[in-house]
């Protein structure tokens, strides 16, 4: 069952927060994903079953959070990732981001700094409102007009909105270095026809980090849900939780 916390600001963020003890796992979904997706419900009750802390959330205007999903932007949802993690853990993190949750994950970890103990990618996304829109789709953007475009899963078409990409234009990351100097693990599907596979490269190329490693995944797609990937994914947390225990 999610509670929520307070911003004070008045934004309520939706949660769940599991165990009291060892490092804690921040799960960031994708967008206009939640926390009841498969991936965060495996490291959920991974961390259940080994006794140490995991919190998911649901970004504001997002799941069971309150709020307009035309008002989210990356700066306000790292900013909620951070309040969540400072009010509501203690000691060492280990974020773990999804698609745009991985670009949102980058952030989060900038804010936090010294309390992220590692960082696991599932084919993240960094700068997509540069790389994933070409010229028109920009210009269309930059006029202050909503872009909807197909959903490839089935769902009803998906929107974004002006203020999300500008806002994530101003907060590109891999055209320099990312002073971020934790183990990072970045998993990503060969097959990946979203997100494509030498961006997790190109990441690991430009992290402080010298301890980076990346998993391709054969005939993997974007969201890596299978069951023998999300059993990757749960080894791949486990073993960054057992180095920091």
């Amino acid at each position: 069952m999610a509670e929520t916390h307070a911003l004070p600001d008045g934004r309520r963020i939706a949660y769940r927060l599991t165990g009291d003890s060892g490092p804690t796992i921040i799960f960031l979904p994708g967008y206009m994903s939640d926390m009841t997706g498969g991936k965060a419900t495996a490291l959920f009750e991974q961390a259940q079953a080994m006794g140490h802390r995991c919190l998911l959330l649901d970004y504001s205007g997002c799941g069971a959070s309150e709020g307009d999903f035309a008002d989210g932007t990356l700066t306000r949802w790292a900013e909620e990732v951070a309040a969540l993690a400072d009010a509501l853990t203690t000691g060492p993190l280990v974020l773990v981001g999804s698609s745009m949750g991985g670009w949102l994950m980058l952030l989060a970890a900038l804010r936090l700094q010294d309390r992220v103990a590692g960082l696991i990618g599932i084919a993240p996304a960094p700068d997509f409102t540069d790389w994933g829109f070409d010229p028109a789709e920009q210009a269309q953007l930059a006029r202050g007009e909503t872009l909807w475009r197909p959903n490839l899963y089935g769902h009803p078409p998906t929107p974004t909105h002006p203020l999300f990409w500008a806002d994530g234009q101003a907060n590109r990351l891999l055209g320099a270095p990312i002073a971020l100097t934790c183990p990072v693990r970045l998993l990503h599907g060969q097959a990946d026809d979203v997100v494509p596979a030498s961006l997790s490269l190109q990441l690991a190329e430009r992290l402080d980090a010298t301890d980076v490693e990346v998993t391709l995944v054969k005939g993997g797609d974007h969201r890596l849900s299978s069951p023998e990937q999300i059993a990757l994914l749960l080894r791949t947390a486990a073993a960054l939780i057992e180095g920091i225990s």
